[in-house]
């Protein structure tokens, strides 16, 4: 939300906004912005009749008391992704979507536009390299590219996010169940990309991942008059710790690592010739690109130590992005060391979709920081039920981030691979790695 706020103070219009609490680099970029509220909390005497609007986000309550307050004022409430379409339709809207892959896929987009100098709207889960900030609305760009959430727009805006944005270009880069506080059945969560595809405009472009049979499928199935065009793999080798492409001009050094990765490229490449990119200019780009932030982000590169930060955290995220991993240091013991931190994740209805995700490592460690857990509102899972849902044979559960970092020390692989979309209970990992 800071990043939206941001992005209309730059606009030039008054913002103000709540939150029980603003971390870093949040808080820093809005003190610096002079948006910094003076107190945390939520103060209703702080929505008054002359708002214009109210955006709400989708972790807030619906008895927040500010929003009660916009409400019994009759005020304009919108959710997140609500704004962002209202702002942008008379753009060219090119979202991306899928269950894994939305946040790299169009940083690469994104680089490859910068890197070309073509000025774009955007919308980005993840800080860029060469971006200071993760949305920008203009009244002048011809495009504004837009990851595209399934998860849920707020409190009050139960439609998935991606549903609101009726794109003109869009792709899927894949379809894997998540989310399952909300949609507990495989097919609820499908048939909400089922509805995505139906949201683009009469005539417009749908780029999207053959090789995943699920979605294959269900493109097919549509009768939406659009255009679809496929996308797969394109062809590349792993030497010496490096990933090329093949192409005609021969061999080309990527900075991006793992087959997940290349089926990114593979699409954003198909995304950018609908912009006006050519794919050897797109080649040419993307060779600088490393990757947005906790993407197969390196923390270190030495000889005798390799240690990688990912946002991986669905079953399908975790097994490509360690299987990534593997694949390009295949001669070295891997440790991946993954963090039970969603809902879906600790639900132990769902947790079963895990088993051989960690496979590719000779070690692994499956972490949830017990107070945590019991702070969602969830039941702390059993040791025995974690190893079994992962099976693998030398997997250590561990529930406290000081048992975690004796873990750590002590190991002696030489790769490691921590993947999380929180913070391992709070474990600074400076400590560990200096």
């Amino acid at each position: 939300m800071h990043n939206l706020a941001l992005a209309l103070h730059h606009k030039g219009y008054h913002v103000s906004g709540s939150d029980d609490a603003i971390y870093e680099p949040s808080r820093s970029r809005l003190e610096k912005a002079g948006l910094l509220p003076e107190q945390m909390g939520w103060h209703p005497n702080r929505i008054t009749a002359d708002v214009d609007g109210v955006i709400l986000g989708m972790h807030a309550k619906p008895d927040n008391p500010e929003l009660l307050q916009a409400q019994a004022l009759g005020l304009s409430i919108y959710s997140y992704p609500e704004f962002i379409f209202k702002a942008t339709q008379d753009k060219t809207r090119v979202v991306i979507g899928g269950s894994h892959g939305k946040t790299t896929i169009t940083a690469m987009i994104l680089h490859v536009m910068h890197y070309w100098e073509r000025e774009v709207d955007f919308m980005v889960g993840a800080q860029l390299e060469g971006f200071d900030v993760m949305v920008q609305l203009t009244d002048t760009n011809e495009f504004v590219v837009l990851e595209g959430d399934e998860y849920l727009s707020s409190p009050i805006d139960m439609r998935p996010k991606f549903h609101w944005y009726q794109p003109n270009i869009a792709l899927i880069s894949g379809i894997a169940w998540d989310h399952v506080n909300v949609f507990p059945k495989e097919q609820d969560y499908n048939h909400q990309f089922e509805i995505f595809i139906e949201t683009l405009t009469p005539g417009g472009v749908l780029v999207y991942n053959e090789e995943d049979e699920v979605l294959r499928a269900m493109v097919e199935k549509s009768t939406h008059s659009i255009r679809k065009i496929p996308y797969r793999t394109v062809d590349h080798f792993v030497d010496s710790g490096t990933t090329y492409l093949e192409t005609s001009e021969g061999p080309l050094p990527l900075k991006i690592f793992g087959q997940h990765n290349i089926s990114n490229l593979s699409g954003a490449m198909q995304v950018c010739q609908h912009m006006g990119v050519d794919p050897m200019d797109f080649m040419e780009a993307i060779t600088s690109f490393s990757g947005a932030s906790k993407r197969l982000q390196t923390l270190v590169n030495r000889p005798d130590k390799k240690v990688f930060r990912d946002f991986a955290h669905a079953p399908s995220k975790v097994l490509a992005t360690v299987q990534a991993v593997k694949t390009q240091f295949p001669n070295q013991n891997l440790l991946a060391c993954l963090e039970l931190h969603t809902f879906s994740s600790l639900d132990p209805t769902f947790i079963a979709q895990y088993q051989s995700t960690l496979d590719a490592a000779e070690r692994a460690i499956v972490f949830y920081d017990q107070q945590a857990v019991q702070a969602k509102g969830k039941q702390v899972p059993q040791t025995p039920t974690v190893k079994n849902a992962f099976q693998h044979k030398n997997v250590e559960v561990i529930t406290d981030k000081d048992s975690l970092k004796s873990f750590l020390i002590k190991d002696s692989s030489s790769v490691w691979l921590l993947m999380s979309s929180g913070h391992f209970g709070g474990l600074s990992l400076s400590t560990i790695l200096d």
